[in-house]
């Protein structure tokens, strides 16, 4: 891995707030593994959804354990592990799509017909004893005991399945189902149930969820990594891509509502009043990427290790030109502009 510019700089306390998006949360790795080189930038809380989620959790136990270095080893073993499970998974690329360099499962025999089958029949007649290999990688690479003491507050969102409202687990309650629950998409699997409650993807209720990173963590700066894009050139035509954007404009819809509140409160929010200061002085500030437009629905569910090293590497470049461009706004001025969310209103 090449050597990267360390910048210097005052410490300054952040929040980070994780998208979930299958396969692409690898680009998130690689944004984090960047991040945690900065000895300045101080973690005061993580929240995450699906795979942002367990980025979210492994980083929290691994800097407990080891510091900014135990976090990135810990990551760099999670998604070694998932590409070593995944190693005789009958979801591959065409020969073609190889050749072609393309990352897509489109041409994937198993994937048609496993995308098919999604519509027409329940997980619980696929897959009836509900088995998942994340459950085993999850418990191998998080000692979830360990992870209620870490001081880093972690928040992982899911969905109640009866009131449809999400919920948000922190450390202590934090176990391999919860995060499993996180990333339950229900069309694949089934719902996980945690006390006597079921639970689906958080991505339809908080993705990832933002407020309690505001009303729990003392951090005045919020730093965003998205996956999914909020806006792709043209109209989709076929069925999967049109699948694909409802899928994306749902999983964003939760997020953009939440940046939309904050927007609001910071312009009605009472100086004189505590919560209404925090609200006003939070500093929102987002990871761009310019890749996750040009991969389709169907690389969510790659998991070559050829693919996670592609997103790694992409996430460290997004991240590095991030730092380049705000590494001194951090702690003193928000770089997402959230007025233009109120535009029309």
């Amino acid at each position: 891995m090449p050597t990267s510019n360390v910048f210097e700089r005052d410490p300054v306390l952040v929040d980070l707030a994780l998208q979930g998006g299958g396969s692409h949360g690898a680009f998130t790795w690689g944004v984090l593994d960047r991040l945690l080189e900065e000895p300045w930038l101080r973690i005061d809380g993580v929240s995450g959804t699906s795979a942002g989620a367990m980025n979210a959790a492994i980083l929290v136990y691994g800097h407990h354990k080891g510091g900014a270095l135990g976090a990135r080893e810990a990551l760099a073993q999670f998604w070694r592990r998932v590409a070593e499970a995944a190693r005789f998974s009958p979801f591959q690329r065409g020969p073609l799509d190889v050749l072609l360099g393309r990352w897509t499962l489109d041409s994937s025999p198993m994937y048609i017909a496993m995308d098919l089958m999604s519509r027409l029949v329940s997980p619980y007649d696929v897959n009836p004893h509900g088995a998942n290999p994340l459950r085993d990688i999850l418990a191998e690479v998080i000692d979830f005991d360990v992870l209620a003491e870490a001081p880093i507050h972690l928040f992982v969102t899911a969905t109640n399945v009866r009131t449809g409202r999400g919920k948000v687990f922190k450390n202590a309650a934090v176990t391999p189902d919860v995060l499993l629950a996180s990333a339950c998409l229900p069309t694949l699997f089934q719902a996980i149930e945690i006390d006597g409650e079921a639970y689906w993807d958080g991505g339809y209720s908080g993705n990832p969820t933002l407020s309690t990173l505001v009303q729990e963590c003392e951090s005045e700066d919020t730093i965003l990594v998205p996956i999914n894009p909020i806006e792709r050139p043209g109209v989709p035509r076929s069925a999967s891509d049109i699948l694909n954007r409802l899928n994306e404009i749902s999983f964003n819809s939760a997020a953009l509502k939440e940046l939309k509140m904050m927007a609001l409160l910071r312009k009605v929010a009472d100086p004189g009043d505590g919560e209404g200061q925090r609200w006003a002085r939070m500093r929102l500030h987002v990871v761009r990427n310019d890749i996750m437009a040009e991969l389709g629905a169907s690389s969510k569910l790659n998991a070559e290790w050829a693919f996670f090293e592609y997103l790694r590497e992409e996430g460290r470049k997004a991240a590095q030109t991030f730092l380049e461009a705000h590494v001194h706004d951090l702690g003193r001025r928000s770089t997402l502009n959230l007025d233009i969310l109120l535009e029309g209103i």
